[in-house]
């Protein structure tokens, strides 16, 4: 069985794709103690480092889990992404410290955290992710940057911009994958292919039977109705606004469409995204669905921390599909 380590791995999206593609987790770094505990609950045979990772010794790591740099399959990580984001201005708070979760810290620095577990674990194969603003305007020159320290750490790295939705995901979430293997064993990167015309699975098709929690508080605020009423399926909030006479304001929120996939699922989406035909915002369940988590997924504490959680999660069938690829058509050969 193919063994991983999983960084920067919160409630545990990623690791839920490789083990549904067959591989192994056999360590996790997480240092939201919220998001580890639910990580746990999920995930009883993985060793959990909850901790800052910059105060970790991937050596150390690698000694507990029982492996020596260079034996380890595949690296999996996720470093915080927000100062890559579309939702905002990419440089302005570069170098800052911010909240994030119940912590304080800097987080833009974080996937150079990554590439040191990379260099001193040298796996066979490492996979990262990050936002798609990461390869547009002001960040396109931070991913020349990590291309050229992957490329020094020893890897052929490939990167591609994927989107969920193609990978029966119901949800229009893109993400850029990193996808590198070591050198010297003469592999090049690959993803999965597409075979034909992917079926995308609608939010109706998605949310059908979810397995509610009728006691959970869905209700809204009389303001977020009236924009909720103006606003078409499948359209921002701005645009009910704009109806009303009011201004553009509401940039995260927005209608799903029944007979589309959902918006990007994100830390808000439990207050920012709203049913299409009943003016609520949408149920753990509801939201574990659209990032394609099994309903017997477990998520604990109050609503915010669950779709904090669970908006920031990899969505499992695309790291599945992920996976599997790179179990076939690289490991399985070496």
């Amino acid at each position: 069985m193919y063994k991983v380590i999983s960084t920067f791995s919160g409630i545990g999206g990623s690791s839920q794709g490789y083990k549904q593609a067959g591989l192994q987790v056999l360590a996790s770094v997480e240092f939201l103690d919220y998001q580890a505990a639910t990580y746990r609950l999920n995930h009883p045979t993985t060793r959990v480092f909850e901790k800052n990772i910059r105060e970790l010794d991937p050596l150390k790591i690698l000694r507990e889990v029982g492996l020596r740099p260079g034996e380890l399959d595949i690296l999996d990580g996720s470093p915080p992404c927000s100062s890559f984001s579309t939702n905002g201005l990419v440089a302005k708070g570069w170098g800052k410290v911010k909240q994030y979760g119940n912590q304080v810290q800097r987080t833009d620095d974080l996937f150079f955290e990554y590439i040191r577990f990379l260099q001193v674990m040298q796996p066979r194969v490492f996979v990262a992710e990050n936002v798609s603003g990461l390869i547009k305007g002001a960040s396109k020159g931070h991913f020349n940057t990590f291309l050229d320290y992957f490329e020094k750490a020893g890897y052929r790295v490939s990167a591609k911009l994927m989107n969920a939705a193609n990978y029966g995901v119901p949800q229009a979430r893109e993400r850029v994958m990193f996808v590198g293997v070591r050198k010297d064993l003469q592999r090049e990167p690959v993803f999965p292919t597409l075979d034909g015309k992917p079926k995308i699975v609608t939010c109706e098709e998605a949310l059908r039977g979810a397995p509610i929690d009728l006691s959970e508080d869905v209700t809204t605020s009389d303001g977020w109705r009236r924009l909720w009423s103006a606003t078409r399926p499948g359209e921002g909030f701005e645009q009910g606004s704009q109806r009303l006479g009011g201004k553009a304001s509401s940039f995260s929120r927005k209608r799903l469409h029944p007979k589309r996939p959902s918006n990007t699922v994100t830390a808000a989406s439990g207050g920012d995204l709203g049913h299409w035909s009943e003016p609520r915002t949408l149920y753990i369940a509801e939201l574990k669905r659209l990032q394609s988590f099994p309903d017997s997924y477990i998520t604990i504490g109050d609503k915010a921390r669950q779709s904090e959680g669970i908006g920031r999660a990899v969505p499992p069938l695309m790291m599945e599909a992920i996976a599997r690829t790179i179990a076939e058509k690289i490991l399985s050969k070496l």
